[in-house]
């Protein structure tokens, strides 16, 4: 099978790229399975549950999220109601929602798991340690599991990697908005990328009006960010996946513009 998994969407222009480019990507490249991160769909900040029902609308199997999961409260109530929008799964136990799920992909479950970095970022749960616990609960219906590690250090990311390789069929990341190069299949099996990069607008500063944070920057007063608008891609990496052992096989980066 073929899983296309999608870096974060960034407000409305990355949400016009979803609804624009996965019907035919799905199309074009034969893909069986979507899963996005989401955490960013609202105005750059946050997910609603109107928009993740517009999401879910465009052929999105399973979104995740991260540390901007919570700046839209109204959000909590649709987390419970719907296992198949994520939020990280080692915020403490009580926490609105799941940090796991299985879907079904016609004669075939596929498992996804949330988790958040520690490094640079809230201290929660070990991701180490709770992704362990989420395996065991989907390893009974599934042999593909696919893990969004949110994360800001790279070095986090790339032990996450190494740590479920031959566990998990593929670990990518996602928060930083910068596709990274360094997508490839580890020595038992799992595919990996860094981060898949911003589904938005490009120019900008991770999704932001450029000018605005350049006087950030420059004044380091409080200044207002309002998104960016133009060169609008959707990032990513396909993953093909052996359906009888959970392995995958091969996994490519893509930028696709929004014409």
């Amino acid at each position: 099978m073929r899983v296309l998994v999608i870096g974060d969407i960034v407000g409305q222009p990355g949400r016009n790229a979803i609804k624009n480019l996965v019907p035919a990507l799905k199309k074009e490249e034969h893909i069986d399975f979507v899963i996005a991160n989401a955490e960013n769909a609202a105005g750059g900040s946050g997910v609603t549950p109107q928009i993740a029902d517009e999401l879910f609308g465009y052929g999105v199997d399973v979104m995740t999220t991260g540390d901007h999961i919570w700046n839209r409260k109204e959000i909590a109530p649709y987390l419970d109601k719907n296992n198949r929008l994520l939020r990280p799964a080692n915020y403490p136990k009580g926490a609105p929602g799941s940090g796991s799920c299985v879907v079904s992909a016609g004669a075939v479950n596929v498992g996804v798991i949330n988790l958040a970095g520690r490094v640079f970022m809230d201290p929660i749960e070990c991701p180490f340690k709770t992704v362990r616990e989420e395996i065991e609960k989907l390893k009974a219906s599934t042999k593909i599991i696919f893990v969004d590690i949110h994360a800001e250090a790279t070095s986090e990311k790339v032990a996450l990697g190494w740590f479920l390789d031959g566990v998990v069929t593929c670990v990518f990341g996602t928060h930083t908005h910068i596709q990274t190069a360094d997508e490839r299949i580890l020595h038992k099996g799992t595919a990996y990328i860094t981060d898949l990069g911003m589904t938005g607008p490009y120019e900008s500063v991770i999704g932001r009006r450029v000018d605005q944070i350049l006087t950030r920057f420059v004044t380091q007063l409080p200044t207002r960010f309002e998104m960016a608008e133009a060169d609008v891609k959707l990032a990513g990496a396909i993953v093909d996946v052996d359906e009888k052992n959970g392995k995958a096989t091969a996994i490519n980066r893509i930028q696709v513009e929004d014409k």
